[in-house]
């Protein structure tokens, strides 16, 4: 798999969308451990959300 699948399935779980078919919870999970880059990314979607959850 790649960086881009877990960003998709990360972006899911941020939204509260289930993950793509094949890509469960703990294997998103382990791949965070180990992704400097994914884990950035996360970290920056995040606080994208919530910059623009009260601009609605």
């Amino acid at each position: 798999m790649h960086c881009r699948e877990f960003r998709t399935a990360l972006s899911a779980r941020l939204d509260g969308e289930e993950p793509p078919p094949g890509l469960s919870g703990p294997v998103l999970d382990a791949h965070l451990l180990g992704c400097v880059e994914c884990r950035g990314w996360g970290e920056r979607a995040r606080r994208l959300k919530l910059l623009t959850a009260g601009l609605g």
